[in-house]
């Protein structure tokens, strides 16, 4: 069983940044594919940032540039550096992750973690 854990989010004024990190915890062989997903009240999760095991990223067209993806493959973790945020970043932000377990490739979802940003 594999196990992510999100930290980082909390209360922010507008203009402010935060630092997300997710951890995966448990027994498998290695964390490929990592991203950052988010889901405000009323709306679909939605995509913010992949990033590969070799370091590729890729971002929601609307945060570039505001938003940065990153990884720690020896420590397990993602992290996602916000800065200049806006009320309409408040959101659960997820992490997903696939996982090399046994042969095979599975999906973990974290429980998420709130953002609530303030105007």
């Amino acid at each position: 069983q594999v196990q992510l854990m999100e930290s980082g989010g909390g209360l922010v004024q507008a203009g402010g940044s935060l630092r997300l990190s997710c951890v995966a915890s448990g027994i498998f062989f290695r964390i490929d594919d990592m991203g950052w997903y988010r889901q405000a009240p009323g709306k679909q999760r939605e995509l913010v940032a992949t990033i590969t095991r070799s370091g590729s990223t890729n971002y929601a067209d609307s945060l570039k540039g505001r938003f940065t993806i990153s990884r720690d493959n020896a420590k397990n973790t993602v992290y996602l550096q916000t800065s200049s945020l806006k009320s309409e970043d408040t959101a659960v932000y997820y992490c997903k992750e696939y996982v090399r377990r046994e042969g095979s490739s599975y999906i973990s979802w974290g429980p998420g973690t709130q953002v609530t940003v303030s105007s």
